[in-house]
């Protein structure tokens, strides 16, 4: 992706102040080159005014279109000047925000609030699905929830089981995350999740839980150490720094969060970690990976 234009408070009340200027800025996103025929490729087409948002017709194959189609905006029947506060508002706080302040900022219904967040956590983690991880990997399970009453923590509990891979750059600083939400911690799904996420040859840094053994024999060089804060304090050291923040992150923002609902919320600290080197162009990347991503509703969400 080239590089976002990165903007402040000031410069974003500048350029949108109107429907027609959100419109017009998705235009550009969607089509740098100018219009394209989304069926036939072809660039130029008719403009019908008679909705609230144009609809472009082809010239070649008379197929008819709008900016939003295909995208997270889809079928949205808010409009996009609020579309675009709520997408600043979530790139500008690093904490997250609720479905609630959203809902009092920009004066629209809750559910409308809750979907919009939904939908762009479905944009964040279509985007970061695109990562592969690579080099050195460290790689362990965390376990999100509150334990029932009396009950184990750890493995063997009854909270949501999360596999956390998070590799390293040469200096053994953080680079990528990734996050996956697992019914079990079993061998063979330490080996889905590794090859789906993980670069073949990359090597693997864990703890010396036997369903790690797996990964020896799925292409990835595998180094097991008995996890010891005490003897061996740099051993997944970033890795359950980065668990113990995202708990916060999501038990400070989301109190009460459905485990069904997890892996969005999983998504959403994992763009954010990714995307902390670019804070400044986080609100044009946010749009732009909801222009790249197919819509959900709020059926399908709570269905």
């Amino acid at each position: 992706m080239a590089k976002q234009e990165s903007m402040n408070l000031i410069e974003y009340q500048k350029k949108f102040q109107t429907e027609e200027a959100c419109h017009e800025n998705l235009y550009k996103m969607k089509w740098p080159q100018g219009y394209c025929c989304p069926k036939c490729k072809h660039d130029k087409a008719y403009e019908i005014k008679t909705r609230k948002l144009p609809i472009y017709e082809c010239v070649n194959c008379e197929h008819q279109t709008t900016v939003i189609a295909g995208t997270i905006f889809e079928k949205t029947r808010t409009d996009l000047l609020k579309w675009f506060w709520a997408i600043l508002l979530i790139a500008q706080d690093k904490r997250g925000v609720s479905a609630t302040y959203l809902s009092e900022e920009l004066g629209i219904a809750y559910q409308t609030a809750w979907t919009i967040q939904h939908k762009v956590r479905k944009a964040m983690g279509e985007r970061d699905a695109a990562y592969t991880l690579a080099g050195i990997v460290e790689l362990d399970e965390a376990f999100f929830g509150a334990p029932t009453e009396g009950g184990k923590r750890g493995r063997g509990t009854e909270q949501t089981a999360v596999l956390v891979a998070l590799s390293l750059d040469k200096k053994g600083c953080p680079k990528y995350l990734k996050m996956q939400v697992v019914p079990d911690v079993k061998g063979s799904t330490l080996a889905i999740f590794a090859t789906k996420y993980i670069e073949a040859g990359s090597t693997i840094a864990s703890d010396k839980f036997s369903s790690y053994k797996v990964l020896a024999k799925e292409g990835f060089q595998h180094e097991a150490h008995k996890y010891d804060l005490k003897e061996n304090p740099d051993h997944l050291k970033w890795l359950h720094t980065i668990i113990s923040n995202a708990k916060a992150f999501i038990g400070g923002t989301y109190q009460g969060l459905d485990s069904k609902h997890l892996q969005a919320y999983l998504d959403e600290f994992c763009y954010r970690f990714n995307q902390r080197e670019v804070k400044s162009e986080l609100f044009n990347r946010l749009v732009h990976c909801c222009l790249s991503a197919t819509t959900i509703t709020y059926p399908e969400l709570v269905g």
